[in-house]
This record gives structure tokens, sequence and C-alpha cells, in this order.
């Protein structure tokens, strides 16, 4: 690389067209900050559209895959095959189980797509990255289960398999399954906002921690209301680092480097 960065945004989305009117300031920004970024798609035209942009430009990488709410129609899995063998694509995602937007005669097919992503990524050998969320389903008198134990028991089947719960909201218990099988997770700018993570983010081994905005989503204090984007990673850090009483370069510092350690980014 011709020139360091200090942070790293693990999960964006600026390939999204929320920022099709100033996507190139918004990413000459986060340079200026000195924040990499990998941009994530969501189906195939999105994973399509965020590798195009991470071979454009230097400190951005993909991930490529499909959302779990977006499993209701066909996807065209070698297609995605074609895209997850270049080498700007670090991850394969964002995929997983989703039980606050979805129904419960959805979750069995959502199960089948994870698992056919876990298979990519076991043939082109790179990590995932996860989307698992609790809530009550659509439809359902009451939960249906835990959606990060459930994702772990499918994971169980790939014991070779890296993963990382990007937006990670589960109890610590959760946090523990998670961490014990050697996984990591990642926290977005809510940490800034919000009490809820507090516990959550003391608990974490360091080593097992990255950053990300997954924006255009939940901007950061000091930018709520507004649209999030990659730059704003840095207070997501700074967050981290109070949090757990650290400084904030040192913070900085390990979590670029799980990244780089993750994502295999040179």
């Amino acid at each position: 690389m011709s020139k360091a960065f200090k942070y790293i945004d693990i999960h964006g989305h600026a390939n999204f067209p929320n920022y099709d009117q100033d996507r190139e300031a918004v990413i000459e920004r986060a340079e200026k900050a000195g924040v990499a970024m990998i941009t994530v798609g969501t189906d195939v035209a999105t994973s399509t559209s965020a590798l195009q942009l991470a071979t454009s430009h230097e400190h951005m990488w993909a991930v490529v895959g499909v959302h779990p709410t977006d499993t209701k129609e066909p996807i065209d899995f070698e297609a995605l095959e074609r895209l997850s063998t270049h080498p700007k694509v670090v991850a394969i995602g964002e995929c997983g189980l989703d039980y606050f937007h979805s129904k419960l005669d959805e979750i069995p097919l959502q199960k089948e797509i994870f698992e056919k992503h876990i298979q990519l990524a076991q043939k082109v050998g790179k990590p995932l990255m996860l989307h698992v969320r609790n809530g009550k389903l659509a439809g359902a008198v009451s939960s249906v289960g835990n959606a990060y134990q459930d994702a772990l028991h499918i994971l169980k089947k790939y014991p070779q398999i890296r993963a990382n719960f990007h937006f990670f909201a589960g109890s610590l218990g959760d946090l523990k399954n998670i961490t014990e099988r050697g996984y990591s997770v990642s926290f977005t700018g809510v940490i800034s906002f919000t009490s809820d993570y507090d516990e959550l983010l003391r608990s974490v081994p360091i080593t097992q921690m990255m950053s990300e905005t997954d924006c255009p989503f939940v901007p950061p204090v000091p930018y709520r209301g507004k649209r999030n984007e990659p730059a704003y990673v840095v207070e997501t850090v700074k967050a981290i680092a109070r949090i757990r009483g650290e400084d904030d370069a040192v913070i900085a510092e390990r979590l670029v480097e799980n990244a780089k350690n993750f994502f295999k980014l040179d």
C-alpha cells in the first residue's frame, strides 16, 4: 500500500443509492480521515457495484452475497461465485438469519440460503460477513428462538470457516458462545448514544472485535439525524475506547490489525 490507514470501516454500503449524488466526495472524506473501508453487497447487483468500487480505490475492498431478507427471489450463486474469486473480495455476505423483519415461513429458506453462502465461502477460502438479528417474527405468537444460536448451530457443521457477526446486538451469553468458537463481532455508531452495549464492549476480547458504520444507517454522535458515511467510523472507535477505558490510538491500531488479520488485507 502506498499509504497506511488509521481506521477501518469493515461494513458499509457506499454502493447504495444514498450516495449516488456525491459518492466520490464521501470516499474522499474517508480517505482524508485515514479510514479504509469494506463495501458490502446485499444482492447480486449491489455485490457487483461493491466490487466495482473496490477495484477503483486503493483502500477499499468488497463483500459479496445476499442479505437474509432478500432471499425470496431466486439467487444466482454462479454470479456470486464469479465475483467472489476476485482478490478485492475479502468475504462472503452479508448473509445469515433475520428474525426481526421476516415471517415464520420464510426462515427455512433463509437457513438454506445461509448454508449455501457458507459453502461458497468454504469453496473460495474466504470468511463470512454475517447479518444475524433476533426479534419477534411477523405472524408468530412469540419469538421462535434465538437467531444467534441457530446461526451457530448451522456454522458448527463447517468448523474451518471464519465469521464476523456484524452489528452485534445479542446478549452476553450470545457473545460468549460466539467468541468461544473463535468468531468475531463488530459494532456500529449505536454505541455512541446508548449504554445498552457497554457491558458487551467491556466483555468482548479485544482481538475479536472490529469497527463499522453500516452506513448509510445509524450515524454516531455527533451526526445523528444525518446520513452516515465511512469517515464517521472514527467516532465509533472513540466510543469503544471510552467505554473500555482505553486509549483512542491504541484501540484504533488494534481494530485495524484485527481487520487486516481477519480479511487478509494486503
